[in-house]
């Protein structure tokens, strides 16, 4: 009977941490259009990236500054490696130009963010972006070094906790004007 009990307990307990986690959804180019955001606005939302982000470049002979990733040896190589695992929070720092998000998920460093737009093969999500994808992975830029990509963070786009936005945009009203008596 004991043991019946605490099943109960546990799932009341996973149904409990459940309600109160975001329920996320993917940001895609219509919901952006239907809101119809300022930069403003899109800076007061948090974002998360959908799935993770591994982003290594190899480390030239001499000597080198790490300063946000790990040194690794890969197939006898040195490389500093960033990871950003799915869920990770992040925020728009500014708009490079129109339908990209320069998105960091790091509390400091301006320079490390990455760019972010609509993917109109994959339903106008906004996905990562590089400078160039290949068979097996891509190049990005992140503090203002070359990195590489594997080709499974081709897949990683933004995503919105829009219960929480949509409270927030609740909050506005308009004016219908006011007579003389």
């Amino acid at each position: 009977m004991k043991s019946l009990y605490n099943i109960f307990a546990a799932a009341a307990m996973l149904l409990t941490l459940s309600a109160c986690s975001p329920q996320l959804t993917t940001f895609t180019q219509r919901l952006y259009d239907e809101y119809e955001w300022t930069e403003t606005d899109l800076k007061r939302i948090q974002f998360y990236v959908s799935d993770d982000i591994v982003m290594r470049r190899q480390l030239t002979g001499g000597s080198s500054e790490i300063i946000s990733g790990e040194i690794k040896v890969v197939d006898g190589r040195e490389v500093e490696e960033v990871v950003i695992r799915r869920k990770t929070p992040g925020v728009l720092l500014f708009l490079p130009k129109e339908n990209r998000f320069a998105i960091s998920f790091e509390a400091e460093g301006d320079d490390r963010y990455l760019i972010f737009g609509p993917n109109p093969k994959a339903g106008n999500r906004y996905a990562l972006l590089a400078s160039e994808w290949r068979r097996r992975g891509g190049t990005v830029t992140y503090e203002g070094r070359r990195f590489d990509v594997e080709a499974s963070s081709a897949f990683a786009s933004l995503m919105v906790d829009l219960k929480k936005i949509r409270k927030t945009s609740i909050n506005s009203r308009t004016a219908r004007g006011r007579r003389v008596n």
